[in-house]
């Protein structure tokens, strides 16, 4: 459910004969909704209390829109459709079984690389975890024909020792990774980073005449992103939105935009 809050903002909460404000219910829902899911997030829960009779309504309602943001994105990583692609059987059913407990929908599950390119030719899922070195194919080959014929984010599964598998898998467009032995606490994070790295590439195609020319314009990106972090304090998030922000408005391509800001504030 979507919520505006500025249409809430300079209002009473409460109309009259003590009613509340229609909207306010439906944020209640919402949350109520989110906590039955196991991810509301508690300055969330804490500022629906105050919204229910707080003075200072408006201050807490402009505050709420980047909470209710935040708890929006959050909710949209959940109930993905994941394909596995993991040769190694007891690795394989750990994987389903930390993604189905984390929310997800386990679409499909290869024991090969190019059983993997065809199940996600069939299957079409929101996501990809595939091991690198697998029979027949491996992930990052499996990865290429998978970004050739429908982009969708990937995460890898790497040992240590493989960081020339890594650069490899950076020229296919894959930026997700779980080294193993992985931790559960480590699956959702790479989903996210995943995800995160496949909309930036996503919106960088789109200027690009090939993914080969994307890539080199991500690098300017990550560089411009890294500076407004630290100079900035921006989340990496936000970054990338103030450079998106910034290539709508001048219509100038994002690349251009990331190599004006590493001109602005690299030092010399």
């Amino acid at each position: 459910m979507g919520v505006d809050t500025q249409d809430l903002v300079g209002e009473h909460v409460r109309g009259g004969g003590g009613e509340e404000h229609p909207r306010t219910v439906a944020l209640h829902h919402f949350v109520a909704f989110t906590r039955l899911r196991g991810i509301v997030d508690l300055q969330l829960d804490a500022f629906v209390g105050l919204l229910r009779g707080h003075p200072q309504r408006a201050h807490l309602l402009q505050r709420l829109d980047g909470v209710v943001a935040q708890l929006q994105h959050r909710a949209s990583l959940t109930d993905m459709r994941i394909l596995i692609a993991e040769d190694e059987t007891i690795i394989r059913l750990d994987l389903r079984d930390l993604l189905e407990r984390a929310g997800h929908e386990v679409a499909g599950e290869a024991r090969d690389g190019e059983e993997a390119v065809a199940l996600a030719r069939d299957l079409q899922p929101d996501l990809a975890i595939m091991d690198v070195k697998m029979p027949r194919l491996d992930g990052i080959e499996a990865a290429k024909r998978m970004m050739d014929e429908r982009p969708l984010p990937i995460v890898l599964l790497t040992a240590y020792g493989q960081q020339e598998l890594v650069a490899r898998a950076v020229e296919a467009g894959v930026f997700g990774y779980l080294v193993k032995p992985f931790r559960e606490q480590d699956l959702v994070p790479a989903i996210e980073t995943a995800r995160a790295r496949h909309a930036e590439l996503a919106a960088v195609r789109e200027e690009a005449e090939s993914l080969a020319d994307a890539l080199a314009a991500r690098k300017a990106i990550e560089r411009a992103k890294g500076l407004l972090m630290e100079k900035e304090g921006l989340s990496e998030s936000d970054a990338f939105d103030r450079l998106r922000r910034a290539s709508q408005v001048s219509g100038r391509p994002l690349k251009v935009i990331a190599e004006a800001v590493i001109a602005t504030l690299e030092p010399s």
